[in-house]
């Protein structure tokens, strides 16, 4: 009886584990990413691992560009996640749930009371995005005139309680960086530590992530800390944002490597208890605590998103297979779902056409006859529109002008930022599509 039963057992694990012992096709991922860096559609680095063991890791694309000097980009290379922060944010505070230190139910005027409903806030709100606490970090009326220079934590927490709520808590669900800034902040009141002694002590030295820290200034080369660009025509180095202003909510450095290794941690409960991830991942209105689900493959996978200036990072768990996969980026220019939904479905061997990233080519009689000065009833400030060869660029009101690719006779988009626009030269006008919106303009004569 027994030995049956230990036969019935080894062929249930061997049908489970079967079930996703995929042959991964690492030509054509490679194939992949070739095209990704000769068309210039990213740069970045990827870590696909299962149960902890790298499958699969490529960068492509540099991290500091000189003119003709390049520094290519390595797995050794560090990037700013952004948001993927929140995560880790999330995790300590839990830490503090579970040593007693915190409750979920703590109301937030017990540490901030000169934030706007801070007597009806709780931390699990916060956490949740469920606050109503104003976003005042990205509010062009309340953030500070420049995002390049430091914000102290005492202006960092005044320019968050000038935010009026946007509802009532627990009421609605909008995403607040300002709330992550929060919880950083009470992260340190109870540790009685800066952010990154608490980040080093209780999740990178336990687990051994020794290329993530807190970002305190501009990215560093001398650091292997990789630098922003976006494409234009050719590589132009980003404006970086001060990482002061993100704090909490997004200002941790890392590598695909030690994310990986982060999320692995975090699902095998090596930071926090089996009853806080099961908070971490009971999602309401598409968020959990500090993290959220993706849908890839038709499977349900765990992490987070991150972005700011045009840096980006992709992180993403499936707790069944123990299958992690980490993207970081430092320049964004074909969509990062794009290439995490081309990943994927790469893995799992289904059908995917890697893009050949081909744009139409349109006469230059067709493009001068858009060529012009667009405006907006009421605004003086003129939108630019010229033409360099078989180019259209755009340029908008005190900004540097962007090639704008093909994909009609009369329609066209700029790509890694989801813009689209249109021309009707039989009204005169030209508009500008973004996030479900539109405006139009009209051309001067």
């Amino acid at each position: 009886m027994k030995s049956n039963l230990l036969v019935a057992t080894a062929l249930a694990l061997f049908l489970v584990t079967a079930s996703y012992a995929q042959t991964l096709d690492n030509a054509k991922l490679d194939q992949f990413f070739d095209q990704l860096a000769e068309k210039n559609k990213a740069m970045g680095s990827l870590v696909i691992a299962r149960e902890g063991n790298v499958l699969y890791s490529r960068s492509i694309g540099y991290s500091q560009i000189n003119g003709t000097g390049k520094n290519p980009l390595t797995m050794t290379t560090r990037y700013r996640i952004g948001s993927i922060t929140k995560m880790f944010t999330a995790a300590m505070i839990l830490q503090l749930v579970e040593e007693g230190k915190l409750k979920l139910t703590d109301t937030l005027d017990k540490f901030f009371p000169q934030i706007p409903n801070a007597s009806k806030i709780t931390i699990a709100h916060i956490l949740a995005h469920r606050s109503g606490i104003h976003d005042s970090l990205l509010d062009r009326n309340l953030r500070p005139s420049s995002k390049t220079n430091l914000l102290t934590k005492d202006e960092l927490l005044s320019l968050i309680a000038k935010g009026t709520p946007d509802f009532e808590p627990d009421t609605k669900h909008s995403y607040s960086n300002s709330g992550y800034a929060i919880l950083g902040l009470i992260l340190e009141k109870l540790t009685g530590k800066p952010y990154e002694e608490a980040l080093k002590e209780r999740i990178t030295s336990r687990i051994g992530l020794k290329d993530t820290y807190i970002a305190t200034g501009n990215i560093d080369v001398n650091k292997n800390e990789a630098l922003t660009y976006r494409h234009l025509g050719e590589w132009k180095q980003v404006p970086e944002t001060h990482p002061s202003i993100l704090f909490g909510g997004g200002s941790i450095i890392s590598t695909p490597n030690d994310l990986i290794k982060f999320i692995q941690a975090l699902f095998d409960r090596k930071l926090i208890s089996q009853e806080s991830l099961n908070q971490m991942k009971t999602i309401r209105d598409g968020d959990g605590l500090g993290m959220e689900p993706f849908t890839f493959a038709g499977k349900t996978f765990y992490g987070h998103t991150g972005g700011g200036d045009n840096y980006g990072a992709w992180l993403a768990y499936l707790p069944e297979e123990k299958l992690a996969v980490a993207y970081t980026t430092n320049a964004k220019v074909y969509p990062v779902v794009n290439i995490m939904n081309g990943i994927i479905d790469i893995y799992y061997n289904k059908p995917f056409q890697i893009p050949t990233f081909e744009s139409l080519t349109i006469s230059p009689e067709i493009l001068d006859k858009y060529v012009g000065a667009y405006s907006f009833p009421g605004a003086p400030a003129k939108f630019m529109i010229s033409r360099e060869g078989a180019t259209l660029y755009a340029q908008p009101p005190g900004q540097s002008a962007v090639p704008l690719e093909a994909t009609a006779q009369d329609k066209f988009r700029i790509e890694g930022v989801a813009i689209a626009i249109e021309f009707d030269t039989t009204k005169n006008q030209m508009t500008i599509k973004r996030n479900g919106g539109e405006r139009v303009l009209t051309k001067e004569n």
